[in-house]
């Protein structure tokens, strides 16, 4: 029956990965698309946003902030309008004449989000954010433009790049620009119309934001180094663990192979997100196969990260042999939980480039807090069996062992739980982004918790010559001197003097505590 599931499993977890290739384009990085989006009305406005991300200051500047599009970039920090197309309607278009120029003026605004109070006609009292007659009269604008209050410190900002249709035309392309940045800070793109004739027309095209070391968003820039560290963190761990796993490999278990598999994954994961952001930076796009891989090792990762605190939780290989009857249901929340974060990591990962929307993350977001949830509700719940099954059976080794592992998950629980708020209070006060250079802090202590965690299991655990200090071993009812076994390939033996203490501990103990451990055994075997 186990077999059959995987089998299924197996083949669902195909099927999901085979979908998001089909269905997710080539991901490109700093590049923001526009396939025929429509604009949406606003006061007396119509705007659509292109985009938004954190630039550095260039560390090459020009007298000028519009820098021609074959001049040479390196070092520069710039927006470049890239075949971006406004298409009005036909019926709209048909009622000017061929000859007649300047028939619709779509502008592009760039501003700095400290500036976004200078857009419109905050600064007049007035919730406009056209000019109209009134305005004009009184100086403030010119009639049918955006009103724009001009930034005393930078007077080239806000920006505004104006594009007019001609005559009949139904379309009509911006020039091909570069907008450079000299001053860091988180920047927005609008497109907007003011002119009431023009509602119903479209925007298509793309837009290339760069900063000055590479294509790097400045909101991710300083994970490409943070990943980098934790590369050398994970290669210092792995080695450790691998000079200690040969050294003593006769003494093995086999959950020191599943802490091996956590500690490669591991070490995988944050390379390829290291060189993924490394290429990501300096070409400008990120190509499907490469970001799939390092989501689906992140998530892989994850899961077996989870699955290893819970099958840990539960005594594998300390208080049990195996897991018995509740495989199938540890492997299913796993395939689960893969799934739900291998989508929420992907959107994640796009949406920083191609603004997906809050309501589509939090969709997808709620499963992943659930399934999260449901992890650490069965990890304490097994842990608490786990003790109770420790001092029944009065294996002080363990015991101590297991409630400095209670320990250590509930402290990175309250951490967790805390952080959480932390970043949500964070979410909720900086809505426009304007932490933006901080940011990465969020992701970054996910990751430095899964590798707290990791580095405790493998001191906990790590491979010893008397590893039966944790190891399960079938009769170990009672308190008896473990550290005086030693494991073979899997084979317990004895010397003759743990013998001789086994037997007499045998006649000491009383028939309730043998009722007891048979009781356990019998649960186990059940489970």
């Amino acid at each position: 029956m186990l077999r059959i599931n995987m089998k299924k499993s197996k083949k669902l977890l195909l099927q999901f990965v085979i979908s998001l290739c089909v269905l997710i384009p080539l991901v490109n990085a700093s590049i923001h698309e526009y396939a025929n989006e429509a604009f949406i009305h606003r006061s007396n406005a119509f705007f659509f946003h292109g985009g938004s991300e954190g630039l550095y200051a260039s560390k090459i500047r020009d007298s000028s902030t519009q820098v021609p599009p074959d001049k040479p970039l390196k070092g520069k920090s710039f927006i470049r309008f890239d075949t971006v197309t406004f298409v009005r309607p036909k019926e709209l278009a048909s009622k000017h004449n061929e000859m007649q120029q300047n028939t619709g003026l779509v502008e592009a605004i760039i501003l700095e989000v400290k500036d976004r109070e200078r857009i419109g006609g905050s600064f007049l009292k007035s919730d406009l954010i056209c000019c109209t007659p009134t305005l004009a009269k009184e100086g403030h604008c010119i009639t049918g433009e955006v009103i724009i209050q001009k930034n005393r410190d930078d007077s080239e900002f806000p920006k505004r790049i104006k594009t007019f249709f001609q005559g009949n035309n139904e379309e009509v392309s911006m020039d091909s620009q570069n907008i450079q940045i000299n001053s860091t800070g988180m920047y927005y793109l609008y497109f907007m119309i003011c002119d009431p004739q023009l509602n119903g027309t479209i925007v298509k095209g793309r837009t290339v934001w760069r900063n000055p070391d590479g294509y790097l968003p400045g909101k991710m820039a300083p994970l490409m180094t943070f990943y980098g560290l934790m590369s050398l963190a994970y290669l210092l761990l792995g080695l450790v663990w691998f000079l200690r796993f040969v050294q003593l490999w006769k003494d093995i278990i086999q959950l020191h192979y599943h802490i091996t598999a956590v500690i490669a994954l591991g070490m995988c994961e944050m390379a390829i997100w290291y060189f993924e952001y490394v290429n990501f930076n300096s070409t400008g796009t990120r190509p499907m196969g490469i970001t799939l891989w390092a989501v689906t090792c992140s998530c892989v990762k994850k899961t077996l990260s989870r699955l290893l605190l819970l099958v840990v939780s539960m005594g594998f290989g300390v208080v049990r042999p195996t897991l018995g009857g509740i495989t199938s249901k540890v492997l299913l929340l796993g395939l689960v939980y893969f799934v739900a974060s291998e989508a929420l990591e992907l959107v994640e990962n796009l949406g920083n480039i191609n603004d997906f929307s809050g309501k589509t993350k939090l969709v997808l977001v709620l499963p992943v807090v659930f399934l999260d949830t449901c992890f650490i509700l069965w990890i304490f719940s097994s842990l608490s069996k786990t003790l109770e099954k420790l001092q029944l059976r009065r294996n002080m080794a363990k015991l101590e062992l297991y409630r400095k592992f209670t320990n250590t998950l509930a402290v990175s629980v309250l951490l967790s739980i805390a952080w959480i708020g932390f970043e949500l209070y964070f979410n909720a006060t900086d809505p426009l982004s304007e932490l933006w250079r901080i940011a990465w802090i969020i992701p970054a202590f996910w990751s430095l918790l899964a590798y707290a965690l990791l580095v405790v299991i493998c001191v906990l655990w790590a491979p010893s010559r008397n590893p039966t200090r944790y190891a399960y071993f079938e009769g170990t009812g009672d308190d008896f001197d473990e550290e005086g076994i030693s494991l073979t390939s899997g084979v317990i033996k004895m010397s003759g003097d743990v013998a001789a203490k086994l037997d007499r501990k045998e006649r000491k103990v009383s028939n309730a505590t043998d009722l007891t451990y048979v009781e356990d055994v019998e649960e186990d075997k059940r489970e």
